[in-house]
């Protein structure tokens, strides 16, 4: 499975509400994410389905991905789920998905919880500080046989780590 570990975007200081959960993309932030999703869509990375936080920068994080990536015509596009909120445990998620024989799936969370998945899933830590908008590809094809794929790197969209192979 590719498995694509997502930030999400750049989002307000401060929510209306005041509560961090409601806080939602910026402008720039919304601009930044159509670029990232845009670079996968253009490598051909692009996901086939999504899995998000419930907090709202993540789910916009995640909708703006599956517009770019051809899934936003489909219902229930972006799948939430409790475990990728701050101080979830997102790793049944990863092997919920490997059993369910998923091919390309991004997940969409929080820092530092998605750096410590992927530290889990490969065995190290994540190369670069993971930046908002920024995604981690791997490669998943076993419990105990995980890979790093690429990172992303939004602001400039470069992909400093680069060990993917044609598929």
């Amino acid at each position: 499975m590719k498995l694509y570990v997502m930030r999400h975007g750049p989002a307000e200081d401060q929510s209306a509400t005041g509560r961090d959960g409601d806080r939602a993309l910026t402008a720039s932030g919304r601009e930044r994410v159509r670029s990232v999703a845009r670079a996968l869509v253009d490598a051909g990375e692009a996901p086939s389905s999504i899995v998000s936080s419930s907090l709202v920068r993540s789910v916009q994080t995640a909708e703006i991905v599956a517009i770019a990536s051809k899934l936003g015509d489909r219902e229930g596009t972006v799948d939430i789920r409790r475990e990728l909120s701050p101080g979830g445990d997102a790793r049944e998620i990863v092997y919920a998905l490997l059993d369910q024989k998923r091919k390309r799936t991004m997940l969409v969370g929080h820092e530092p919880d998605l750096s410590q998945l992927v530290a889990l899933l490969v065995g190290e830590p994540v190369p670069v500080a993971m930046e908002k908008a920024m995604v981690v590809g791997l490669e998943v094809r076993g419990r105990q046989d995980v890979a790093l794929r690429f990172v992303l790197e939004p602001k400039a969209l470069t992909w400093p780590i680069d060990a993917r192979t044609p598929t």
